[in-house]
């Protein structure tokens, strides 16, 4: 049965709703006979307005319509943000759950999640000044260069459009920054030199070589030669200005609680989260013990294993890391390894693979330098046809050390667990699963704790199902890899909220997690550029294997794991409570 409800609509929306309209201060109310109809129209005019104010993020999901806008990082375009969130926010709350589907709830919650996300960073977190590294256009460019969404005459005049407003971009980024964060200076620094690469480099090139009109390359050129220059303006403002006072990277108890409830949308708090996971280091420590113990005769015979538990898995993992590929064969091994990885999910049959959407496996851009050295890049939810690349951070420049402290980290046994992590069935493929969903916003307002989480449980779903042929060597790797993802979570919150020192900081990472010292300093540094995301990695994980557990009791020998793969990836980057609650909400009516 309809309902029929009255309520205020944006003007934007009456052209996909009908009903009677009346006027009043620019504000329309609208009778709407079909609340469902009502509410898609809603999201539908919510994400196409949104488009406006973040146009780069349109970009990176395949919308197209604003390429050539650039907003300026300044206290107007703020307040219109904001205006926005609020406006928008207000509107949302107008729907009645009980009248949504189970689906749309879902969306209800990732929308008003999102609006008050903003609002939250726009009035509390305010880090638009004490982070510089948000101010790089440039990654946008190279995006907009390797991919082929449309003919490069047409890329390169929105690029050009953009250009012309970079002095006045870095105008207003050098005035909006108060008191920026020392390691956030760093990281900025280090992009933006490897976006001027970007700029002097490939986009030159894309210039030279598109065939337009030799006066339209010439304004192109200059433009481009503007746009360098004030972006080396502004690395010189970040390298010499001094500013009256330095924020500390942390982000402090309430900040920190705050910021996880809005990113991570768990069922439990941060400080919950961080409990589990002690707890967790624990259990993982006993395990990885019984296994040393076992393959301790095969690697040192006769010798006695150390009486202490962390020294003897530290000795084994130490023998187990010197098998590793030479560093100019990292990418190449990457690669080989993807169809084995494909073949095997084939064989045991544990999730549908697309195999149109290829993985393009490509050195990491000198613009994304400097937080993680393997991830992917998938295209938006618009754009089906784009490339999805697996980025690996290279080795190129560094010394015979820390190559191989490195390369011992990403050994033979880890470099496929990673690969499973990133690629297939990891990221690569939940990724293409959430460019499917018929929900643009579960696919847009992506939950990082669910794609984290999934590619987590990849790695130990694979080897139940017996990759690695249950060699204990594997085993053990795994939990070594497992225990990174515990301490993860360990490590942000003890940096952030128990403000945790360097020295306590590569302790855990070294000793208690048995990470080489170049994948902790790397560590180190993540956590002191980035906050809260490092936990998305175990909460999400829990959650999807909980859910999965939960649905074995429930259905008995009905369980299909093939089945509950692609129906939990079914609902794109919901977070997994919302997922957990449509699949168990199903198995309840089943």
């Amino acid at each position: 049965m309809k309902k029929t409800i009255l309520f205020l609509l944006p003007l934007a929306l009456l052209a996909c709703t009908s009903g009677t309209t009346e006027t009043t201060k620019k504000v329309v109310t609208v009778r709407v006979p079909d609340i469902n109809t009502a509410f898609e129209a809603f999201t539908d005019s919510f994400i196409n307005h949104l488009w406006l104010y973040q146009p780069e993020w349109a970009t990176q999901v395949g919308y197209h319509k604003n390429d050539n806008l650039l907003i300026l990082p300044n206290d107007s375009s703020r307040q219109a943000y904001l205006a926005f969130a609020q406006r928008e926010l207000a509107t949302i709350e107008q729907f009645h759950p009980d009248s949504l589907t189970a689906s749309q709830r879902i969306d209800q919650d990732l929308v008003r999640n999102e609006l008050e996300k903003t609002i939250w960073s726009l009035t509390q977190l305010k880090q638009y000044e004490w982070d510089p590294s948000l101010y790089n256009p440039t990654g946008l460019i190279a995006f907009m260069l390797s991919e082929n969404y449309a003919p490069i005459s047409e890329r390169l005049s929105d690029i050009y459009e953009r250009l012309l407003r970079f002095p006045d971009y870095y105008l207003a980024a050098a005035a909006s920054l108060r008191n920026p964060v020392p390691e956030l200076k760093t990281l900025a620094i280090q992009q933006l030199k490897g976006g001027i690469g970007i700029l002097e480099k490939e986009l030159k090139e894309a210039i030279q070589t598109s065939g337009l009109p030799d006066s339209t390359m010439q304004l192109y050129a200059t433009a481009n030669q503007k746009a360098i220059a004030s972006v080396n303006k502004f690395v010189q403002v970040l390298q010499t200005k001094k500013y009256a006072a330095a924020r500390s990277f942390r982000l402090g108890k309430d900040l920190y609680e705050q910021k996880f409830n809005y990113d991570i949308q768990a069922a439990l708090s941060a400080a919950q989260l961080y409990e589990n996971a002690v707890n967790r280091k624990h259990y993982l420590h006993s395990e990885m013990a019984k296994i040393s113990y076992a393959l301790w005769p095969k690697y040192f015979g006769g010798q006695k294993p150390p009486t202490d538990t962390l020294s003897l898995i530290g000795k084994v993992i130490d023998t187990l890391s010197a098998f590793h590929v030479q560093p100019t064969d990292f990418q190449d091994a990457i690669e080989e390894q993807l169809p084995q990885l494909t073949q095997f999910i084939k064989d045991k049959d544990l999730l549908y693979l697309d195999e149109s959407k290829p993985l393009v496996v490509r050195k990491e851009p000198a613009y994304m330098a400097g937080v993680a050295g393997a991830s992917i890049s998938a295209p938006g939810p618009y754009d089906q046809g784009g490339n999805t690349y697996y980025n690996v951070g290279s080795l190129e420049g560094w010394s015979k050390e820390k190559a191989e402290s490195y390369l011992r980290e990403y050994n033979d046994y880890i470099l496929q667990i990673l690969n499973i992590h990133e690629a297939i069935p990891g990221h690569y493929t939940q990724l293409v699963y959430a460019n499917r969903s018929p929900s643009l916003v579960k696919s847009i307002f992506a939950n990082g704790a669910m794609i984290e989480g999934w590619a987590v449980y990849t790695e130990l779903m694979m080897l139940e199902n017996g990759y690695g042929k249950n060699a204990p060597e594997m085993w053990l790797m795994w939990y070594k890899w497992h225990l990174r993802t515990v301490c993860n979570t360990i490590l942000d919150y003890d940096v952030h909220v128990n403000n945790m020192t360097k020295t306590e900081a590569l302790h855990l990472l070294i000793k208690e997690a048995f990470q080489q010292r170049a994948e902790a300093m790397g560590k180190w540094n993540r956590v002191n550029v980035s906050s809260v995301q490092l936990t998305s990695y175990y909460a999400g994980y829990q959650e999807i294997y909980d859910l999965r557990e939960k649905l074995k009791q429930t259905e008995g020998k009905a369980f299909n794991l093939r089945l509950f793969h692609e129906k939990f990836l079914s609902y794109g980057n919901a977070p997994v409570k919302h997922i957990a609650e449509l699949m168990l909400g199903k198995s309840r009516q089943q």
